[in-house]
């Protein structure tokens, strides 16, 4: 079935779950209201698409299509994904002179500063503020990088890595000193601080901190269940061992 077939089966879809005889959750919602379902299954594409397994990736990309799909149906006349699509398209044929234009660009800082300009003079970009562009909504860490992206951008930023690396020891020796002081509004404050120099430091270096921290999360999470796996072949409770033979059964689990 071509993706045109595809995409016209599951408009029909959607159309009879909004009709006399579909559904009635599905009649009562709203564009707002599927914002919090749409972000959820973003997340789990995310998700599938950072755990390689390309039957899931499959499964949860059609979820948020769905999702995108349903809620241009909402939307009538007004916002229809043809229109989304061939805005984007449009949008991407503009901010890519070097490749759909004439334009030569010999280096990446030289595509950056390419693509910042095309997007300055969009309409929905001119006259605006540095990190107008930047969704408050994002998850913290993936914010902090957009932010300090976008910064860079204009020259806000530390020189050199010599110095983002001396501003860490700043914050890391002021979160000490809240620590110590017991003012819990004080240690927010200065773990944020050193957690947002942190996301600069990883991106000057190439590496996305929601990425990195993701990867971890998934490592961490397999560890402790081999783990398990390895205490019950042991004949052990895991939660009833000492630290001893937790850090046992660790070092056993990182060899897998």
């Amino acid at each position: 079935m071509s993706n045109q077939d595809s995409m016209s089966q599951m408009l029909q879809v959607i159309q009879t779950l909004l009709g006399p005889e579909g559904c009635p959750w599905d009649q009562e919602q709203t564009p707002e209201s599927l914002c919090d379902y749409l972000v959820e299954e973003t997340f789990e594409l995310v998700s599938a698409i950072r755990s390689g397994d390309l039957q899931e990736v499959l499964e949860e990309m059609g979820d948020v299509i769905f999702l995108l799909a349903f809620i241009s149906c909402l939307y009538g006349d007004k916002v229809s994904l043809g229109q989304a699509m061939q805005h984007a398209a449009r949008k991407m044929t503009r901010r890519h002179p070097h490749v759909f234009g004439e334009t030569d660009i010999n280096s990446r800082e030289e595509l950056t500063r390419t693509w910042e300009r095309v997007k300055k003079t969009e309409k929905k970009h001119a006259g605006g503020y540095l990190l107008d562009s930047v969704p408050r909504s994002l998850p913290p860490l993936l914010l902090a990088y957009r932010l300090h992206s976008k910064a860079a951008k204009a020259g806000f930023t530390w020189d050199s890595l010599h110095e983002l690396e001396d501003k860490l020891t700043e914050e890391w020796l002021e979160w000490k000193n809240a620590l110590e002081s017991k003012d819990h509004d004080k240690m927010l404050e200065e773990f944020g601080d050193y957690l947002f120099t942190l996301v600069e430091y990883g991106r000057r270096n190439q590496i996305k901190a929601s990425s990195a921290l993701s990867k971890t999360n998934i490592k961490f999470a397999r560890r402790i269940h081999m783990m398990e796996d390895l205490a019950r072949e042991k004949g052990w409770d895991i939660s009833r061992l000492d630290m001893d033979h937790l850090e046992e059964l660790w070092q056993e689990a990182k060899g897998f």
